[in-house]
């Protein structure tokens, strides 16, 4: 996968892809996610993208993510609910 957005690669761990499947979330809608998503650091590397996605019971669908030369999705959570 490619971030238009953030003009790089995207990678998954192990336990994204875990998540996302135990979730129902295909990449398709990830990558939406990504791109569209609304972004919150938590530091300068860290991140959550999140997006509410309204044919989806378990809203909002997040990724966790450490930006540097690629975007890593270090796991994929629904029912998020961003801090303050």
């Amino acid at each position: 996968m490619f971030s238009v957005r953030f003009q790089r690669p995207v990678r998954l761990t192990i336990h994204a892809c875990e998540r996302m499947v135990e979730r129902g979330i295909p990449e398709a809608l990830l990558l939406e996610v990504i791109e569209t998503g609304t972004l919150k650091h938590k530091d300068e590397r860290h991140a959550w993208l999140f997006k509410h996605c309204p044919d989806r019971a378990d809203n909002l669908i997040c990724a966790a993510v450490v930006i540097g030369e690629a975007i890593i999705v270090k796991t994929v959570m629904h029912h998020f609910q961003p801090e303050g």
